[in-house]
């Protein structure tokens, strides 16, 4: 890691909307918010998670749009997450908050029916690791143990690969679409939060990128 990085890491690691419990207290039910996360936001508003969040710009961008919900935005490397944090810090903003931590373990993080969305926002495409892709079978296991029966899951991507997959998946557990995008900016109406663009989302427009977009639910209901 870069100079720039661990001071950006160290300084992320003083903040006070910025979690970083060890693999032992999350395996072993020793961390403190899992079940009370509306105990630190101070209010029973829905909590949407973004796993790999990166710098945060989307978990933040939406806590802008929709002040009455908490966002979470979770991923591994703790360095990324400072603009987030210090952005949503600056701003005075008290529904954002980030945790750092392997999304292998996110249900250990979170209480059952504690999240009422989930967003993916350009995670890796693992081409050669299907298992590892974010919308595997093994990883919608885990987010059933933590989404709300009526919450869903939302994939922002730019990889075809991880689209075309995450379609198989639905249709091979017979899950219920509720929207599917396959060009998102070649529509003429889109909702606000589609609209937010990250710095690297802009990168991969620039040189020609097609982002797709799927909305989808995990019919918790029926089973």
């Amino acid at each position: 890691m870069s100079k720039g990085k661990l001071a950006k890491f160290a300084e992320t690691k003083t903040f006070d909307n910025f979690f970083e419990p060890t693999r032992n207290e999350v395996v072993e039910g020793h961390f403190a918010l899992k079940g009370r996360w509306h105990e630190y936001f101070g209010n029973k508003h829905p909590i949407v998670l973004e796993l790999c969040c990166g710098r945060g710009e989307y978990t933040v961008g939406q806590a802008q749009l929709f002040p009455d919900k908490n966002f979470i935005g979770m991923d591994r490397k703790g360095a990324r997450m400072w603009k987030g944090c210090r952005q949503s810090i600056d701003e005075g903003m008290k529904n954002v908050a980030f945790l750092r931590g392997y999304i292998d373990y996110v249900n250990f993080c979170f209480d059952k029916d504690e999240v009422s969305e989930i967003w993916i926002t350009f995670p890796d495409p693992q081409p050669q690791k299907p298992r590892k892709r974010m919308t595997a079978p093994v990883f919608l296991d885990r987010y059933r143990q933590i989404l709300h029966d009526e919450g869903s899951i939302h994939l922002k991507t730019d990889s075809e690969l991880m689209y075309n997959f995450t379609l198989e998946v639905i249709n091979e557990q017979q899950l219920t679409i509720l929207e599917n995008i396959d060009n998102l900016y070649a529509l003429d109406y889109l909702a606000d939060n589609l609209k937010i663009k990250t710095y690297y989302e802009n990168m991969w427009l620039a040189q020609g990128a097609t982002i797709r977009y799927i909305n989808f639910s995990l019919n918790k209901k029926q089973l």
